[in-house]
């Protein structure tokens, strides 16, 4: 397994259906921070949910049409990243993320994603990285304006979320965006 280091005692590794017990822990400590604007920790509520949530993303890296990666700071998974969406034929892809609040505000995110967006527009050719967020999820609106991503457009009130329908902002960088920023150091 590998695993590339984010710096401040950070690393980016695969999690994997393994891993589901170790997972569970962590989304148990974030749960309801989590939970805020994405439905993560409504979907792995126990260990069996959470092993089979694993699981589709492992059957999504088989597959070649997404990617899931933890992030482990201390030696503990903290948060993760991934690849909701993997299109190779269209050059697409979604990349997503959340983390438990005792990791926020450090740039482990920013860091992950930047790892995984290189992946992605450097070495599997995609065009075009997509960000979707909640309107109201201002965490993740920064990271993708630190990522230098723009503001295609919002989907108003198309999510009903736990019984409240939220806006979805739509974020995105194209290759040739992110090429010109990471060789300018617009990046941070």
């Amino acid at each position: 397994m590998f695993a590339i280091p984010l710096g401040d005692g950070a690393e980016l590794r695969p999690l994997e259906p393994w891993q589901a017990e170790e997972f569970l822990a962590h989304m148990d400590r974030g749960r309801d921070f989590i939970g805020r604007y994405v439905g993560l920790p409504d979907i792995t509520a126990d260990l069996k949910a959470a092993r089979d949530w694993l699981q589709v993303y492992a059957d999504k890296a088989a597959a070649d049409t997404g990617r899931l990666y933890g992030i482990w700071l201390d030696g503990c998974l903290v948060g993760g990243v991934l690849f909701r969406v993997f299109d190779t034929a269209s050059g697409t892809c979604e990349a997503g993320c959340w983390l438990e609040p005792a990791a926020a505000g450090r740039g482990l995110v920013t860091r992950a994603v930047r790892v995984i967006v290189d992946w992605a527009v450097e070495v599997r050719g995609m065009h075009r990285v997509e960000w979707l967020v909640a309107s109201e999820n201002r965490p993740s609106i920064n990271v993708a304006k630190r990522l230098g991503m723009s503001l295609d457009g919002v989907q108003r009130e198309n999510d009903p979320y736990r019984g409240v329908r939220q806006d979805t902002e739509i974020w995105s960088v194209l290759a040739p965006e992110w090429r010109a920023a990471r060789s300018g150091g617009a990046l941070r």
